[in-house]
C-alpha cells in the first residue's frame, strides 16, 4: 500500500498515533476479509462488501495523512 511513501510510512510508524491506529485498523480488517472469502469462496456477501467499504474509507484516511505529511516535509 502506498509503495511511492515507504519512507515516509516508516517514518510515521509509532510516531503519529491517528497514523498507526488507521494503519492496524486497515490490516485487520484485509485480514479479516480474507479470511471470510478464504471460508465462503470468494461470493460477496454484504458483510464483506461492508468490510471493504470501511477498508477504502480508511485507506483515504491514510492517504490524506500521507500528502499532508509530505507536504509538511517539503516546506
Amino acid at each position: 500500500m502506498f509503495p511511492e511513501y515507504r519512507e515516509l510510512i516508516s517514518a510515521l510508524k509509532g510516531n503519529h498515533k491517528r497514523f498507526d491506529y488507521l494503519f492496524e485498523k486497515h490490516n485487520k480488517l484485509d485480514h479479516e476479509i480474507k479470511r471470510i472469502e478464504n471460508e465462503f469462496g470468494s461470493a460477496y456477501s454484504m458483510k464483506v462488501v461492508r468490510l471493504k467499504l470501511e477498508k477504502l474509507e480508511i485507506k483515504r484516511e491514510i492517504q490524506k495523512i500521507l500528502e499532508d505529511e509530505s507536504e509538511k516535509g517539503e516546506r
